[in-house]
């Protein structure tokens, strides 16, 4: 199961058009809140009902943890405390960490991002500590997947699933999305 978490303040096209896609794929995903209650709201203002709130027993296992972007949702997922813990360690098993927008900060300032490529939303290159940044739409760089902004969440989602499904299925459901 992958782990999508929402703050308060996310990128809603970034969250649940990346979530969308995954599920269509067949993908398990759960939506966790960091806000201590399950209805969270995006950036502009669109409620969002979670799975489930943070509870480090609920992440503990994750096959990917996805880190949507927005303001000022990136900066509140860099203030939970146990989110930042269970980032260091998905990192430390090698497990899936995918950030999209301005949320690469969020594992940029954890030191997960040093020595790799990465991209995120212009102005908070900074933030990606040690890394090499890129302009690309998406950047896949060992369990590691990035993503430029909200007009990449499409690339994005289908960079995650490519990890989980095979290429004639993901052919299939762009096909089925008229993305083909």
């Amino acid at each position: 199961m992958l782990h999508l978490f929402l703050a308060p303040g996310f990128e809603e096209i970034e969250a649940i058009g990346t979530l969308d896609i995954l599920r269509r794929c067949g993908i398990e995903v759960m939506t966790v809140s960091v806000a201590g209650k399950r209805l969270v709201h995006g950036a502009h203002d669109i409620p969002v009902m979670a799975d489930a709130v943070f509870r480090r027993a609920i992440v503990e296992g994750s096959e990917g943890f996805i880190l949507p972007g927005g303001m000022p949702g990136a900066y509140n997922l860099t203030l939970h405390d146990g989110l930042r813990k269970a980032l260091v360690k998905q990192h430390a098993l090698g497990r899936l960490i995918a950030a999209i927008c301005a949320a690469p900060m969020v594992i940029g300032n954890l030191g997960i991002l040093k020595g790799r490529r990465a991209t995120c939303y212009p102005g908070f290159e900074d933030a990606l500590r040690d890394a090499t940044v890129s302009d690309k739409n998406v950047e896949c760089d060992g369990h590691i997947i990035t993503g430029k902004g909200p007009g990449a969440f499409i690339d994005f989602a289908f960079a995650i699933a490519a990890r989980f499904k095979d290429t004639n299925e993901l052919a299939c459901l762009k096909s089925d999305m008229m993305l083909q």
